[in-house]
């Protein structure tokens, strides 16, 4: 509290309770299953202004320090948790309608941000002015993502061709145009798996509402460019320095390196640098995350103090009008918000600029509050703003990372006063206090580390900082110096690759629990904090649970299904006591995304599975497509699989070849598989008669995998009827009206059947009269679009726990 006055004391006093409640009155409310009535949270509105008009009035006897702070705390707690509530219910009110769901729909919108091109086609955001239904009016959200696949916008649809044709998209589609179009809508609806990325809350975050494509096809109005407008002038800027960045350099996947630095274009950077960068554990730098903000408000607070400072060479004396220190505060801040709109406006960079505003505020005014006031103050003001931030991974590092800079250096607030030098020496320190005190953080959010992540950074901050940044910045004026640029970020990505490939250069655990992820930065914080060493290493019990956590598997004689929600395709997770098989890898989503790498590698990190056999049952991609992705995480699980000699999985890991007959017993558990015979191979004209059927059994409880096997397989398995009768049945074909035929539904007779089939897929999967089949036997059917990620174990064999369902929230979608 020092160099304040007695009346700010107070001030402060009062403030940080409140602050405190308004986080604690946020998170209260983000976590609600279901939003309660609007009236509800008005009257907490009411009831939390009326407190504080008695207050102020000094109506209240607030005699006491404790009763002070508690109406302080529940002031903001009530303020935060009804105010959220009723955006929330504003926000929901613009929901699309369930009946337009999958109906054609004429809109007219504005391109409101830069088109994404992808190897499919584009996809872009557009705010709706007008909507209408066979010539009726409608309302939709105002804002809809979009895409407009690559069959009408490309000649072809693979190889170079497509490529070619996809270099040229983003001059048919401009941010800033108003477009009449026919479009098919639907709710945001996203895979729900453990540990997984949560799509629908990172939709809702953005005010998207509904998503959809455009439908452009023969039969189809064509899609009409209307008018070029005035309209989001940044987004056209954006796109501008893109497509000059793509014409300057050759090299796309460095020029997508470039593109994400200038304009926060990320999905330009390819799969393979992302995953790179992410092992380095300098992803950060190559994003415009909250810290790539933050270094550039430092380096524009440096050149604006010192620009202030030669002001007096030219006579111009500014220094006297206004100090140095203000005016490199105040145009850092500036610069950096001008970065931060021009590279997206980005729900990170949003969280920084409002957290630099803040601290930036307090300074300006005089107030030297203490570190925890300002911290909580900044968290408030980005919570006020954006209260959903709060169940974002990029808000915790960011908050932790200040608040451990805040309680471990005292330097820091001075940093402005001193020499190169110390500036360095202080840079090296911050950097390994960040490192080890965000590590059980990391390991708790991604359940992986890099431990080469020190010495990366040491190498990439000053690298991407003063080279890599500025070369790629001034580009915009110079376009060749981006040639450059690229030159710096291949030479980067070269030292990165050379450590990455070093022995334990990343850590993975198990996802632990939130109080473990707690209890571990804690410890690390009392590592790094300026102690004697005897109470340091009181921190080291501190990270032992969340170092050592396993996740709780099956006992011996037991076994596990967890079937991922991929969307359209089959990925099951088997597990044993000690072993793990992972049956089908779902779909791949383009050339360079699959369910693979979106949603098996993260869950097998996060379980910290070790994968024994991968079993691809048949050649389609959308059991197939995600199958690189894991092998490649996987190095030593063995593929067994139907795929031919030539598919392009043998190249990486040679096959075995899956026939009836071939069994193994893992723990106390049985696996056999009861199709293809060998015979099949020579005279099956489709790959679904090719479809590994395996059968897993304990003795007690039976789960059969059939894959897309159809009705005629069907048939031939019946003739050993005894061996399909099963507990869970995968339902072949995701529920095709080729399958499931009620001879064979009869024989299995299970009590619980898995559906793996996206939320209104094309397909129609599941058909109806299947459906009715399987309720006529009062078959419990768990769906993967109403269930999200399910999982089944022998030990439980009665339930089912559904990931959609277990911790639902307000902002999820619920299908009907």
């Amino acid at each position: 509290m020092q160099n304040l006055w007695p009346s700010e004391i107070k001030r402060v006093a009062w403030l940080a309770p409140g602050l405190l409640g308004w986080l604690l009155g946020t998170a209260l409310q983000v976590v609600q299953p279901a939003l309660w009535s609007p009236w509800v949270y008005i009257g907490c509105l009411l009831l939390a202004l009326i407190l504080i008009a008695l207050v102020a009035i000094k109506k209240v006897a607030l005699r006491w320090r404790r009763r002070r702070w508690l109406s302080a705390l529940l002031c903001g707690l009530l303020l935060a948790w009804g105010s959220c509530g009723l955006r929330a219910g504003y926000f929901l009110q613009t929901a699309l309608a369930p009946e337009l769901e999958g109906r054609d729909v004429a809109v007219v919108g504005l391109v409101a941000a830069m088109p994404q091109p992808s190897d499919t086609g584009l996809r872009f955001r557009l705010q709706v002015e007008s909507a209408q239904v066979d010539g009726v009016a409608v309302v939709v959200p105002p804002r809809i993502d979009l895409a407009w696949y690559g069959g009408v916008l490309a000649s072809g649809w693979g190889g170079s061709a497509q490529l070619l044709e996809l270099q040229r998209l983003p001059e048919a589609l401009r941010a800033g145009e108003r477009w009449q179009m026919t479009v098919r809508l639907k709710a945001p609806h996203g895979g729900r798996n453990p540990h997984g990325f949560d799509f629908e809350l990172w939709l809702w975050e953005q005010g998207v509402q509904a998503t959809g494509y455009v439908r452009a096809g023969p039969k189809d109005a064509a899609p009409q460019r209307l008018a070029r407008t005035w309209q989001h002038l940044v987004e056209q800027a954006r796109q501008a320095v893109r497509d000059a960045i793509y014409q300057q350099v050759a090299d796309r996947r460095l020029a997508g390196v470039l593109a994400a630095l200038v304009v926060g274009d990320q999905g330009a950077i390819e799969r393979a640098d992302w995953e790179l960068f992410r092992a380095a554990g300098v992803a950060h730098l190559v994003s415009i995350s909250g810290l790539h903000v933050t270094m550039f408000a430092w380096l524009a607070a440096g050149l604006v103090g010192w620009l202030w400072r030669r002001s007096d060479v030219l006579g111009w004396r500014a220094g006297l009008l206004w100090p140095v220190p203000q005016v490199a505060l105040l145009g850092g801040v500036l610069l950096a918000s001008t970065y931060a709109v021009f590279s997206g406006w980005g729900v990170p960079s949003q969280r920084t600029v409002w957290m630099l505003a803040t601290v930036g505020l307090l300074r300006l005014s005089g107030r030297q509050w203490p570190w925890p006031s300002v911290w909580l103050l900044a968290c408030a003001v980005v919570l006020a703003i954006d209260p959903w931030a709060l169940l974002q991974a990029g808000f915790w590092l960011s908050f932790v990372a200040v608040g451990v800079l805040f309680a471990t250096d005292k330097r820091a607030a001075h940093a402005d006063h001193i020499s190169a030098r110390a500036r360095f020496g202080l840079m090296l320190r911050e950097q390994w206090t960040i490192t080890l005190a965000l590590a059980p953080l990391s390991l708790l959010l991604f359940q992986q580390v890099s431990v080469v992540g020190l010495l990366a950074n040491l190498l990439a901050i000053p690298w991407v900082t003063l080279v890599v940044t500025p070369l790629a910045m001034l580009g915009v004026l110079l376009p060749p110096l981006w040639q450059g640029a690229a030159l710096a970020v291949d030479a980067m990505g070269w030292v990165l690759q050379v450590l990455v490939q070093m022995p334990f250069a990343t850590v993975s655990v198990a996802a632990s629990a939130i109080w473990m992820g707690v209890a571990g930065v804690l410890g690390a914080v009392l590592l790094v904090l300026r102690l004697p060493w005897g109470m340091r290493v009181l921190g080291l019990p501190l990270l032992l649970p969340v170092l050592l956590w396993q996740t709780p598997r099956p006992a011996n004689g037991q076994f596990e299904l967890l079937a991922a929600d991929i969307g359209q395709g089959n990925a099951v997770l088997v597990r044993t006591a000690q072993h793990a098989l992972v049956y089908d890898t779902g779909p791949r989503f383009g050339l360079d995304s699959d369910a693979g790498q979106r949603v098996l590698v993260p869950l097998l990190r996060a379980l910290d599975a070790s994968v024994d056999t991968v079993l691809v049952s048949h050649r389609d991609s959308d059991h197939s497509g995600g199958a690189a992705s894991v092998l490649a995480m996987q190095p030593q699980a063995e593929l067994l699989s139907s795929i031919e000699a030539g598919h392009v999985l043998q190249a990486q890991r040679p096959a075995r070849r899956c026939v009836t007959g071939q069994a193994w017993d893992w723990d106390g558990v049985h696996f056999e598989l009861l199709h293809p015979q060998v015979g099949d191979y020579d005279t099956a004209t489709k790959p679904n008669a090719l479809s590994c059927v395996l059968r897993v059994s304990n003795g007690t409880q039976t789960a059969l995998l059939v894959a897309d096997i159809e009705q005629p397989q069907e048939a031939r398995l019946l003739a050993d009827a005894s061996a399909l009768r099963a507990d869970v049945l995968l339902v072949p074909h995701h529920g095709s009206k080729t399958s499931s035929s009620p001879a064979f539904l009869d024989a299995v007779q299970p009590r619980i059947a898995l559906v793996q089939a996206g939320y209104r897929n094309r397909f129609g999967h599941p058909a109806p009269p299947v459906l009715a089949r399987y309720q006529e036997r009062g078959i419990q059917l768990i769906d993967s679009s109403h269930c999200g990620a399910a999982t089944w174990s022998s030990a439980a064999p009665e339930a089912v726990r559904c990931e959609r369902l277990a911790a639902p929230h307000y902002w999820q979608h619920r299908p009907l």
